[in-house]
């Protein structure tokens, strides 16, 4: 991979944490569905009730939608990142229930008729695309009564909206290149998911184990049935 700065968004996420180490890694454990990304810290795949087909946008490496399939759902997981989907096929080679798609979630979701029991995002493509473009189409494509659940680090009091990220290759804010997150409060989540169609809805702040760390914010709602 290219050391060179990206100048994309795509391009950023190609080179954010593109691997743990040099050379080939073994892939994930899979061995438990992480909504928190601190080990084995809150719920699990409960949260999504027992779907056959289920929507995973923003996989990464790809080891929550791996172990979906254990419980015989078809999971189709999509990446805004070639070098993410292309890795991830490389961990999870075989699993025929299981498909890494590279595109951008709104897109992917205008252009792919099918529907899904569930939709879910764990620090993922939720986290940084407009709800606003996004939670219709989302709501297209859940079945009645499908659920739609998400995380994402706990935001800090009063930083609510679309946030410019800092980081590696984006410490200038004159550069062209931006990448932004949205995030709310839960309560705010919950009046975004209500204007969509959305019920049944729940959010709430899972603890880090650090206390002097920020928690997850966990949602989820539900089409109505």
């Amino acid at each position: 991979m290219s050391s060179a700065a990206p100048t994309t968004a795509a391009e950023y996420w190609d080179k954010y944490k593109p691997h743990r180490g040099e050379g080939p890694q073994p892939r994930p454990a899979a061995e438990r569905f992480d909504w928190t990304g601190v080990g084995n810290s809150g719920p699990g795949e409960e949260i999504l009730g027992s779907p056959k087909t289920v929507l995973d946008l923003g996989p990464a490496e790809g080891e929550n939608a791996a172990f979906l399939t254990r419980a015989d759902a078809h999971v189709t997981a999509v990446d805004f990142s070639a070098f993410q989907v292309k890795r991830a096929r490389a961990f999870w080679d075989g699993l025929p229930a299981l498909e890494f798609i590279c595109a951008e979630a709104c897109a992917f979701l205008d252009e792919d008729s099918r529907t899904w029991d569930a939709v879910y995002s764990t620090w993922g493509a939720v986290w940084f695309t407009d709800p606003e473009q996004l939670f219709p189409r989302i709501a297209k494509r859940l079945e009645p009564g499908g659920v739609f659940a998400f995380s994402h680090r706990e935001p800090i009091t009063g930083q609510y909206g679309a946030q410019q990220m800092g980081g590696k290759w984006l410490e200038r804010r004159d550069k062209e290149l931006k990448v932004y997150r949205w995030q709310f409060s839960a309560t705010q989540w919950a009046d975004i998911l209500k204007r969509h169609g959305f019920t049944d809805i729940t959010a709430e702040v899972l603890p880090h184990p650090d206390p002097a760390q920020l928690g997850t914010l966990l949602v989820r709602a539900c089409m109505p049935g």
